[in-house]
């Protein structure tokens, strides 16, 4: 049934396409309305419209919960990502290892001599 269905279904294909690349399209247009850095710019511009009198206080109280309700939710719904990203031992331009090559392994190993340090070859 399934390659039947397909087949029946083939000449919708474009329009299926175009249905996808549309959500696409508004989920991130929406992603990005409504960021965090997004938001904290809105306020920016709030803040600036009060101090230049374009606003009134209660039009920017009001405004201002509403863009930090939202600011909290978006934060709230984003997943913990680390603080320092370097932390993590898979991570880019994590500090080497305490036993790189060439590093001693433990302290015995560290106080070894070579016949060259006892003056023989």
């Amino acid at each position: 049934m399934g390659l039947l269905t397909e087949v029946l279904l083939l000449p919708l294909a474009p329009v299926r396409g175009v249905l996808w690349v549309a959500q696409c399209v508004s989920d991130e247009a929406e992603r990005q309305l409504h960021s965090p850095d997004a938001v904290r710019r809105q306020l920016v511009e709030l803040n600036r419209a009060l101090t230049d009198g374009e606003i009134d206080e209660s039009t920017f109280e009001r405004e201002e919960e509403r863009l930090l309700d939202l600011l909290e939710r978006r934060q709230a719904d984003r997943p913990m990502r680390p603080a320092h990203p370097t932390t993590h031992p898979l991570a880019f331009g994590h500090p080497p290892s305490q036993h790189s090559p060439g590093a001693p392994m433990n302290e015995s190993s560290a106080h070894m001599t070579t016949p060259a340090d006892r003056g023989g070859a």
